[in-house]
């Protein structure tokens, strides 16, 4: 994270390409107050620029403090301010820009498939820790703190908006105007204080549960009348823990009490939370995962359990560049990952390359082996045709006998996997290619397209050079 600074203005509209309503990010719009914009500054660093309307802090030397308070602020859970701008009746925020969206995009306006349970849990424990760091820093409020506040960085993982913690301008209000979600006390005397924050944070875990927007007395009745399943989200269809959900259930329950000295403090929060999301059944079940080691690379592991692989997202990543030497036609297409090249090359190459792979005897001959050379007949034939979800169900047909092995029918199952955007059944098969020709080119190029739809795009890269390599060893050993 950058040192915090002072913007000038003309930089900031340089780098929102003068505040172009294309750049735009809030989800409020053009009709919000306060407009937050997408913007990248001559480093190429990209930055989220929050511009408030005409003298809404009238004092600069007020505006500026703040925001330096707040820039001191460094934490990994936080999308943190990096820069402020007081130019003339200009005021300007600068923080890190989250490219993924908001915790209620994703929760309330999901377009590919909503938040798994997991991952709301850990969305529910980094917000927790963002505001016990802020506290403990001598930062214990935050103003109106929603599910439009928790962000995603380019890795998947959850963070809170730093913009919260700037105390209100004149022009603002504390909370947003729907009451139904307002601390009670705030009512009352118009002030944010540490345990608003906390009946806040109870809202959105009734968010993270729900996948709904339910306002906090409705979701208190059902609470007390043990309706837990009916407070669900139904898209989780039943893919939760009910011991894990209980715990937040009553960890929301309690942020969510009418007196605020009832409530818990930030430390409570991570101290019921940090347990769901270190649970020994899931390290469990990756030590088991572990022992496929043989068919699985530990990368391709990892991203069972990175958060960008939870939200259903790509992981944001500079492309990688080409490996120093030489690439073949082959190499080529996998490197740009031209999934009807590499169809043309595979067909072209036929079966050449499964010489030596099976010694079947006289004796193996039988009706069944006939009925497997049919099955992959077939399946070439569909293959030619680019049938690939027919050419799968071929393939595994020869495949599911186990009389003989054929890297290059798992190599071409693999691409007619990634013709059908199944990566992980792709890198899988191009893994066995490897298990039965152990220095073939073409099935560590299988792995580097499969792994680079995976978004894995340094393993990718990886074994591209891998590839690249066997194939000139085999060139220069004269078996090209």
């Amino acid at each position: 994270v950058p040192a915090f600074a002072e913007f000038s203005f003309a930089d900031l509209k340089t780098a929102t390409n003068n505040f172009s309503t294309e750049n735009i990010v809030s989800e409020s719009g053009e009709k919000a107050p306060n407009l937050v914009y997408k913007g990248r500054l001559k480093n190429q660093h990209w930055i989220a620029v929050k511009k408030f309307t005409k003298l809404a802090w009238p004092d600069p030397k007020q505006f500026a403090e703040e925001a330096w308070g707040v820039g001191k602020l460094r934490h990994q859970r936080l999308a943190n301010l990096i820069g402020y701008c007081c130019d003339g009746d200009e005021r300007l925020l600068v923080a890190e820009f989250m490219p993924n969206d908001t915790l209620a995009k994703h929760l309330f306006h999901w377009e590919n498939q909503t938040i798994e349970w997991a991952m709301r849990l850990r969305v529910a424990l980094n917000v927790a820790e963002a505001l016990d760091y802020c506290s403990s820093e001598g930062r214990p409020l935050y103003h109106d703190l929603n599910a439009y506040r928790v962000l995603f960085d380019e890795n998947g993982d959850p963070r809170l908006s730093c913009f919260g913690l700037m105390k209100n301008s004149r022009d603002g209000k504390s909370y947003s105007t729907n009451l139904a979600y307002t601390p009670p006390e705030y009512l009352r005397n118009g002030k944010v204080t540490p345990e608003s924050v906390i009946y806040s944070f109870g809202t959105i875990l009734l968010d993270l549960l729900s996948g709904k927007h339910i306002p906090p007395s409705h979701a208190l009745d059902m609470i007390r009348g043990k309706n837990i399943i009916l407070l669900m989200d139904s898209h989780l269809e039943g893919k939760f823990s009910t011991e894990e959900a209980t715990v937040v259930v009553d960890l929301a329950s309690k942020c969510l009490q009418y007196e605020p000295r009832e409530r818990p403090n930030t430390k409570d929060l991570v101290s019921t939370l940090a347990p769901l999301n270190t649970n020994p059944e899931v390290r469990t079940y990756i030590s088991l995962l572990l022992e496929l080691v043989l068919y699985i690379s530990f990368a391709a592991l990892s991203s069972l359990v990175a958060s960008h692989v939870m939200l259903g997202i790509s992981q944001q990543e500079e492309a990688p560049s080409t490996p120093q030497r030489p690439l073949s036609a082959m190499g080529e297409a996998c490197s740009r990952k031209d999934l009807t090249a590499i169809h043309q090359i595979l067909f072209m190459t036929h079966y050449r390359d499964d010489e030596g792979t099976n010694e079947l005897s006289f004796q193996e001959w039988t009706q069944q082996m006939r009925d497997m050379l049919e099955a992959r007949k077939r399946g070439d034939h569909a293959f030619k045709e680019k049938d690939f979800k027919t050419a799968i169900d071929c393939y595994s047909q020869f495949i599911d006998v186990g009389t003989m092995v054929s890297p290059t029918v798992y190599a071409r199952r693999s691409l007619c996997y990634l013709m059908n955007d199944q990566a992980d059944a792709a890198l899988r098969d191009a893994m066995q290619a490897q298990c039965v020709h152990p220095d073939w080119p073409t099935a560590f190029y299988m792995q580097s397209v499969a792994l680079a739809k995976l978004d894995m795009q340094k393993d990718a890269l990886d074994m591209l050079s891998e590839a690249s390599g066997l194939e000139e060893k085999r060139q220069k050993g004269g078996r090209g």
